[in-house]
């Protein structure tokens, strides 16, 4: 009897192509930490980095103990998306007053035009110290937002 000749190949977890991709993220990401600054980009999974990020209370417990991190990201922009009569901004309003509560500066950028100022007052919020913006569209928002988020003051 013949005996066969067995070949043994090292089987790596890392196919070239997957290298090549791992490359070219974590190239993407330094880019953007460089543009953006370090914590503009993460990994969800990466507790380090989630450990890091300061947090303002929402108002509301349970959804603050939801978010994991204590309540919305401080010094980032949060967009709160939902249907109509959904609380958006029962929620926003609640979050303004939190951050108006420790000093801190806030701007509501009202794209459905709807902010009622008593609604917004029997919410907590200092109405007088508000920065409201109603802008005519998604892009004028965003303009917006950026010039107040680069002021640095918000």
């Amino acid at each position: 009897m013949a005996k066969r000749k067995i070949e043994k190949t090292a089987i790596t977890s890392e196919k070239p192509a997957d290298s090549e991709r791992s490359k070219a993220v974590d190239g993407a990401i330094q880019q953007i930490e460089k543009q953006f600054g370090k914590g503009s980009i993460m990994k969800l999974g990466d507790d380090r980095a989630r450990a890091q990020i300061e947090a303002v209370p929402t108002g509301a417990l349970t959804l603050d103990l939801a978010l994991g991190i204590g309540g919305l990201p401080k010094g980032r922009i949060v967009e709160i998306y939902g249907p109509e009569s959904s609380g958006k901004t029962t929620l926003c309003l609640s979050a303004v007053a939190e951050i108006q509560k420790t000093g801190g500066v806030a701007a509501f950028v009202d794209a459905e035009h709807a902010l009622d100022p008593s609604f917004a007052r029997k919410m907590g919020v200092n109405i007088d110290e508000l920065l409201v913006a109603q802008p005519d569209n998604g892009e004028e928002a965003l303009e917006i937002t950026e010039s107040l988020v680069r002021s640095n003051a918000i």
